[in-house]
């Protein structure tokens, strides 16, 4: 279902789908502020968290009012997060790699959404400890009825096509992080994770199968371990330090699911390429 264009369409597509993402990461910066404290995220418009008067959309451009303004409210003059540039831009990228991955596909629109949710998760993980379950909750029916989608529809782009597998997926992925937690509070007497971790990675069994849960656990542990044990060393070596830093798994679970999402079918071809090679076992 993918359409063929000339070169300048796709070009101008591409940079459509990045300025179409950091607009969109300007309003996720409104969720990540907003769903920890259990606000709409609808009403009232965008406001400066400290002095809270509305931003007028010559100052709401994304990443370039950042820069112009100096980092600094017009209004009350306190500084402005590096938070609020950053989730633009990756949203931005993120959406142009979506587009660069599935081109004109019914898949692309979808991935963008999970890309975006992807992006909250991570920043209200990293900023409040918590993985909000209007994204998860949602998140695992959703990733069911698009495999029904894909199963009735083929050629759409959606990596899932079996409403069986997303569903095993979902309960074993989620299982899975549900008795690691369980073992850890037993053997080692403190909790391995939280619950919103067990419900994120049902979402990404949900929405890549299996594999893609697999896929996503590697990676997420990989990135974990490369950025949390450096951390964790600094911590101890402080004077007084009883116990190292509480490191977030969500972010890594994010990470690892886009990962799974852009290269998931190709690692597994890769994988049971390599299997089936002679003497590989």
């Amino acid at each position: 279902m993918s359409l063929e264009l000339n070169e300048n369409a796709q070009t101008i597509l591409l940079a459509f789908s990045f300025v179409f993402g950091s607009m969109v990461g300007s309003f996720l910066n409104v969720c990540v502020h907003r769903l920890p404290l259990g606000l709409s995220v609808v009403k009232p418009r965008s406001r400066c968290p400290k002095c809270e008067k509305p931003i007028a959309w010559y100052d709401n451009i994304p990443m370039l009012s950042w820069l112009i303004l100096g980092a600094k409210c017009r209004n009350c003059d306190e500084p402005i997060s590096w938070q609020y540039p950053l989730v633009e831009a990756i949203t931005g990228t993120l959406f142009l790699l979506v587009y660069w991955r599935f081109g004109l596909t019914p898949a692309t629109p979808v991935y963008m959404i999970y890309c975006a949710a992807m992006v909250v998760v991570t920043f209200v993980d990293l900023t409040d400890w918590t993985i909000p379950n209007e994204i998860t909750y949602p998140g695992v029916p959703i990733g069911i009825g698009l495999s029904v989608v894909a199963m009735v529809y083929p050629g759409t782009g959606l990596q899932l096509d079996n409403p069986l597998e997303a569903i095993a997926a979902a309960f074993g992925a989620g299982g899975f992080l549900y008795m690691l937690d369980k073992a850890s509070l037993l053997f080692l007497g403190k909790r391995g994770m939280g619950f919103g971790d067990v419900k994120l990675i049902a979402m990404v069994g949900a929405f890549f199968g299996l594999w893609g849960a697999v896929i996503t656990i590697i990676v997420a542990s990989f990135v974990g371990s490369a950025v949390g044990i450096p951390m964790m060393i600094a911590d101890r070596r402080k004077e007084g330090a009883n116990e190292g830093p509480y490191l977030p798994f969500g972010p890594y679970l994010c990470v690892g699911s886009i990962i799974a999402m852009f290269f998931g079918p190709d690692i597994v071809a890769l994988y049971t390429g390599y299997l089936l090679m002679p003497g590989a076992l």
